[in-house]
């Protein structure tokens, strides 16, 4: 091992590289297309020059200008966000301080110092107070980086800075989706309560109307009975539902980082109000790469890598220069006098001889976080993978199951406008009303559900397949 690590050495020095290995982005863990099948059948195929997912910013894919003014106040007030951000300010000033170790320090001084001897230990007999006065300028200890210690120090500052900027636009995802899905479901229990608040008048209406029958004798109880199982479930669902809307508006007041005007609050219903952009499908696994949680994952695997190199560094000696200039006197009116002039220049080599193994320890060190790194960016795509391939599932089965929900959802209508007629003119008993009008508010919260699910679908796509937000990334400093 000494051999390999003294012939990166000689390399090192006279290439003027570092000793870190040479990066390479690990092979995908996952298949070049995502998967096919019964599933995935209503999922379109993308056009050849389809825009990606990532390049569509959140204000072109959302087309509801309320929904924008809600996203735009949680990107401002969100305190998640927020932290986010406090934390790109602060890996960028750690960045600073390891970009500076590749510059020397110079730094000015001016001072003064006195000493008294006494007379016993003069050679005239008396007391004698001498002073100095110097001034200058001082390099502190800069260390020659030969084998690219400290610019790899500076790479994995780099790389740990780039990744919180990742962190934040995972964030911003998040958050945008998080968003919309909660205006959504709002919108969604909207229309449960107003489902519920109409079959409670029209149950208010049945059960009258069986109890004046029941008062005239021209009925059993069991009908006025049966009409008031029905009214109170509806009057029920009407009091949770009324409750749901709440729990949603706090929730997304929670998001927004702040009360939500009224006028941003939804009133119509889900096709009127989630006019969502279509998003091209059948796009190649490829494109994960493009997902800042990935991307987010590979910056930490490059920070892994440079420090292996700083690890090897350590093998090696490490020579610094420390040097001041200025000039210095007896007298502070002789300190710019000619003649006065001072300097001193003390260079110094270490070189390690005996650690008890704690550089070879600490190379281990780096080896085995650089291969988590690479263990963690595998499972990151992985699970980018898995999670498109879920959304791309659900979104091949949706418009049948829309399809299917609204033909269920007209039948049921049909059989309970027939029920309720025959029972208003009294040629059949209420069970078969109770029976048809109860299937018709499942069916009806039914499509309610899946018309919620297919919109948010359309938002879990966006943000699976890394949608939102490009961030200006700083320039990365020449290797």
């Amino acid at each position: 091992m000494k051999k390999s690590l003294f012939t990166m050495a000689a390399a090192a020095v006279l290439a003027g590289c570092s000793l870190a290995p040479v990066y390479e982005r690990p092979a995908q863990p996952v298949p070049q297309a995502f998967p096919a099948g019964a599933a995935y059948q209503g999922v379109p195929a993308a056009a050849a020059d389809a825009k990606p997912v990532s390049q569509i910013q959140w204000r072109d894919y959302f087309a509801d200008e309320k929904l924008r003014k809600v996203i735009e106040l949680a990107l401002v007030n969100n305190r998640d966000l927020r932290v986010s951000v406090l934390n790109i300010e602060k890996a960028k000033a750690q960045y600073g301080i390891e970009t500076a170790a590749l510059l020397p320090r110079l730094s000015a001084n001016v001072g003064q110092s006195a000493s008294r001897t006494p007379s016993n230990m003069t050679g005239t007999g008396e007391a004698a107070i001498n002073r100095q006065y110097n001034g200058g300028l001082v390099m502190s200890s800069y260390e020659l980086d030969f084998f690219g210690k400290v610019r790899n120090q500076s790479e994995a500052g780099l790389q740990s800075y780039l990744g919180t900027e990742e962190a934040r636009r995972t964030q911003q995802i998040t958050l945008v989706s998080e968003v919309a899905n909660a205006y959504l479901t709002l919108i969604a229990d909207q229309q449960r309560l107003k489902l519920a608040q109409e079959t409670l008048k029209s149950q208010q209406t049945s059960y009258d109307l069986s109890k004046k029958r029941f008062d005239l004798g021209v009925v059993a109880g069991t009908d006025m009975y049966d009409a008031q199982t029905t009214l109170e479930s509806a009057r029920n669902d009407a009091a949770v539902y009324t409750a749901q809307v709440a729990l949603d508006q706090n929730a997304l007041t929670l998001l927004v980082g702040g009360a939500v005007p009224d006028e941003l609050l939804p009133t119509g219903d889900l096709n009127e109000v989630t006019q969502l952009a279509a998003i091209p499908a059948g796009l190649p696994s490829d494109l994960l790469q493009t997902r800042p949680d990935v991307q987010q994952a590979e910056r930490a695997l490059r920070a892994a890598n440079a420090n292996i190199g700083v690890a090897r560094a350590a093998f090696f000696p490490s020579i610094s220069l420390t040097a001041s200039g200025g000039s210095a006197s007896s007298t502070l009116s002789g300190l710019f006098k000619s003649g006065s002039g001072t300097w001193s220049f003390a260079p110094s080599i270490n070189l390690p001889i005996f650690d008890a193994g704690v550089n070879r320890a600490n190379l281990t060190i780096a080896k085995a976080d650089r291969d988590i790194s690479v263990a963690q960016y595998e499972k990151a795509v992985q699970t980018a993978f898995r999670e498109v391939a879920d959304a791309l599932a659900t979104r091949g089965t949706l418009d049948q199951r829309l399809a299917s929900q609204q033909a269920l959802v007209a039948a049921a209508q049909k059989s309970y406008d027939i029920n309720q007629a025959r029972y208003s003119k009294g040629a059949d008993s209420f069970l078969n009303a109770l029976v048809s009008q109860r299937a018709l508010y499942s069916a009806q919260q039914g499509l309610i559900s899946t018309r919620l699910a297919k919109t948010g679908n359309a938002v879990t796509l966006y943000k699976v397949l890394g949608g939102g937000w490009q961030p200006e990334l700083p320039p990365q400093p020449r290797g």
